[in-house]
């Protein structure tokens, strides 16, 4: 069994990149932290674009009840409420991980998170989940948001900077596009002439 199992982790990339955007975050987290404690390097980007099951404001209200709950003496001892869309991913992922574990310590290590996609990863093959996917996952009608609105309602400031920066890469991705499938049209032309 365990000889099938590492053959598997063995055929995967040594580090995987994944597409955030439209998935559940309970369900991703879940996934990711399976296989960051197989060995997995997982990247995951555009987390301001994962989804939560329920409506922003029901969210927002349980958020709020999540900052309530602090070190009574010295707050600053913990625990600490991230406002940001990748650590908020990254919170729900170590809760998943037994983090205090030398094991779980070098798997949480093996993950990162981001807003947006940032160089070098907008050059690279994103994946996604089947898994998690909101589409697959979440009933039809069922109400959802997105963490970065839920974000920027609780605190955080940079969901239009990071929106503008998604723009501009979007704009380069589809010129970048278009020339791939220019040069995949001559390339199978000029096969089709050879052969």
């Amino acid at each position: 069994f365990w000889s099938q199992f590492y053959s598997e982790v063995i055929k995967m990339p040594k580090t995987v990149v994944i597409d955030g955007r439209a998935h559940m975050l309970g369900r991703l987290a879940s996934v990711v932290a399976k296989q960051l404690l197989a060995g997995l390097n997982i990247v995951v980007v555009r987390c301001e674009e994962i989804s939560i099951s329920g409506g922003l404001v029901r969210q927002k209200m349980k958020y709020e009840r999540f900052l309530k709950k602090r070190m009574n003496t010295n707050p600053t001892r913990g625990p600490f409420h991230f406002r940001a869309p990748s650590k908020i991913f990254w919170r729900t992922v170590r809760g998943m991980i037994p983090h205090k574990t030398p094991r779980g310590n070098a798997a949480l290590e093996r993950l990162q998170a981001f807003e947006g996609v940032p160089p070098p990863f907008d050059k690279q093959k994103r994946l996604v989940v089947p898994d998690a996917l909101q589409v697959l996952r979440l009933q039809h009608g069922h109400r959802f948001c997105k963490l970065g609105d839920l974000s920027a309602s609780v605190g955080w400031k940079h969901q239009a900077a990071v929106a503008e920066l998604e723009a501009k890469r979007k704009v380069k991705a589809s010129k970048f596009y278009v020339a791939k499938k220019k040069i995949a049209a001559l390339r199978a032309k000029a096969a089709a002439t050879v052969a």
